[in-house]
């Protein structure tokens, strides 16, 4: 199942779900693109992964996943640095803001969608016909709990989530015969910035109290840690992941199985 000598891009890699995939990632011997649009984020990110990893390989790649050019930049980056890309963790996405379908912000909505779905289909549009060259591959999107259901005041983070799990399943279909796996995750409440930010916007003066509540209804009764996902990731990125394809597996204590409390 290791990774060893393996070239993987990571998006939205400075923190959260991409970090910790990077760093497990490089604890197995892989061989990292690492793409954020946040420059100090990544900077940092690479150091940490470097100080933990002494012999690591890190490319970094600044760059705004909803920008066709940007996204071309980094793919060919690391096609020219490592000469193939074997995996490719289609991460990084927004939640937006919290309203009701009819209020929400129109230019906040066209945001989401350009990061979320454009962003992930972009990557995807670019990174397959290497891996059809190479007859091997391993794409890792990021869908959602709410790619899977409905989520209260979430209509734009809602809809694109659902659009990259129907991407998955079609690029599954495509290029399966390529030696391509295509899977997505839905991880539900874990604890990341982007987690932290939704509670904040759910309870501002107690946000604590809004991830307690959240946390109650999980038949875990806790919140998900970025390296649970991670051990997910790596495997699905892996060798030993060849037969599995066009799947959303969620990822967030069971609680999608549910109606109601538990």
């Amino acid at each position: 199942m290791s990774l060893k000598g393996k070239s993987i891009i990571i998006t939205g890699a400075g923190m959260g779900l991409g970090l910790a995939t990077a760093e497990e990632v490089a604890k197995q011997g892989g061989k990292l693109t690492l793409v954020d649009y946040n420059e100090e984020a990544l900077n940092e990110a690479k150091k940490s992964i470097t100080e933990k990893y002494a012999d690591a390989e890190v490319l970094t790649v600044v760059a705004d996943v909803s920008n066709e050019e940007a996204v071309k930049n980094y793919v060919n980056k690391a096609k020219e640095t490592y000469g193939r890309i074997d995996g490719f963790y289609n991460n990084a996405g927004i939640e937006g803001r919290q309203a009701p379908l009819t209020e929400y912000d129109l230019g906040v909505f066209k945001k989401v969608v350009d990061i979320n779905l454009m962003g992930v289909y972009y990557g995807m549009r670019y990174i397959i016909p290497i891996m059809q060259e190479q007859k091997y591959g391993r794409i890792v999107n990021v869908a959602s709990v709410g790619g899977i259901r409905g989520v209260m005041n979430q209509t734009a983070y809602v809809a694109t989530k659902h659009a990259v799990s129907g991407m998955t399943k079609n690029a599954a279909l495509e290029y399966g015969k390529d030696g391509i796996t295509t899977n997505a995750i839905a991880p539900g409440a874990i604890l990341t910035p982007m987690v932290a930010e939704a509670f904040k916007q759910v309870n501002p003066d107690d946000p604590k109290a809004a991830e307690a509540e959240y946390a109650s209804q999980n038949p875990t009764k806790r919140l998900g840690l970025p390296n649970e996902v991670a051990s997910v990731v790596t495997f699905l990125l892996s060798e030993g992941a060849g037969y599995v394809s066009g799947q959303t597996i969620a990822i967030d204590g069971g609680q999608s199985n549910s109606y109601g409390n538990v």
